[in-house]
């Protein structure tokens, strides 16, 4: 089997990828979790080790969590094929993207930064990529290929991109947590309504958006958060708020709402006694 894309990781953004591009057979697929279902409904090449999904890759694309983000490039840079271009989409600090394309370039692969600057739904092979690094214009060029169609050049030092990233965190998931901070006090208070009133029209449907993000992604978005934290203490900025969003997003993704209910009303009532 002659595999040309490799994706470490299958979760939403993994799969939603695959499944837009239509890689088919032509992709190959390691994560930690068994997604055999997953695999056979996409007609991807499940793999049961990073090993086996890496060996004859051109491409490996990284979409894991962001506390898993180090652990996949050091596991993927024992297999990967010289020349290969590893994109490395996760959320992490500078420093840890750093530190993956030193591994990557010791094995002979060719690292991208890749920040993702927006939920890959709906926008799917549209999402907003960011990419920097020595092998961003070769990087560039292969994702187009692979059909993404909004990628943009950052600049050459690797980490640029996440940089943009993860300080674009700390207003958009700060936002969140204090959204849902408030709110829940609002619920308890018995003043929503008038509290979401006084801000206008769209924050009621934003709010609930947020919140609805935060019960299904909180777990990840925290992991993502602690980088950010990395990202703010490494430029010399005390990271008071941010500390305090990583717990929040933690907080709400522990609940284990996969299917978090319609509406504002019947979310806050979920989450009223934290």
């Amino acid at each position: 089997m002659n595999v040309l894309i490799t994706l470490i990781g299958y979760g939403e953004a993994g799969r939603t990828f695959a499944q837009s591009a239509g890689w088919g057979a032509e992709c190959c697929v390691y994560d930690l979790k068994p997604l055999a279902a997953h695999y056979a409904k996409d007609g991807v090449h499940g793999c049961d080790t990073s090993a086996d999904a890496i060996a004859d890759s051109a491409h490996v694309i990284s979409v894991v969590t962001a506390d898993q983000a180090l652990i996949a490039a050091y596991d993927a840079a024992k297999h990967i094929p010289t020349g290969a271009l590893y994109f490395d989409m996760n959320s992490v600090a500078p420093e840890t993207k750093r530190e993956a394309a030193i591994a990557i370039a010791a094995a002979g692969g060719c690292y991208v930064d890749v920040a993702v600057m927006s939920p890959v739904n709906p926008n799917r092979l549209k999402v907003p990529l960011l990419i920097s690094g020595p092998h961003a214009l070769i990087g560039k060029d292969a994702l187009e290929a692979l059909g993404f169609s909004n990628v943009r050049i950052v600049g050459d030092d690797i980490g640029r991109a996440s940089t943009i990233k993860m300080l674009r965190s700390v207003m958009y998931k700060g936002v969140e947590a204090l959204t849902a901070e408030c709110l829940i006090a609002c619920e308890r208070a018995g003043v929503t309504e008038e509290v979401l009133g006084s801000f206008g029209n769209d924050w009621s449907s934003s709010a609930d958006y947020r919140i609805d993000r935060m019960m299904v992604h909180g777990v990840r978005r925290a992991a993502e958060m602690i980088e950010v934290v990395k990202t703010l203490e490494a430029l010399g900025v005390a990271a008071l708020m941010t500390r305090g969003s990583a717990e929040r997003q933690a907080q709400i993704g522990n609940l284990g709402i996969t299917a978090p209910p319609e509406g504002l009303d019947a979310k806050l009532k979920r989450l009223k006694n934290l």
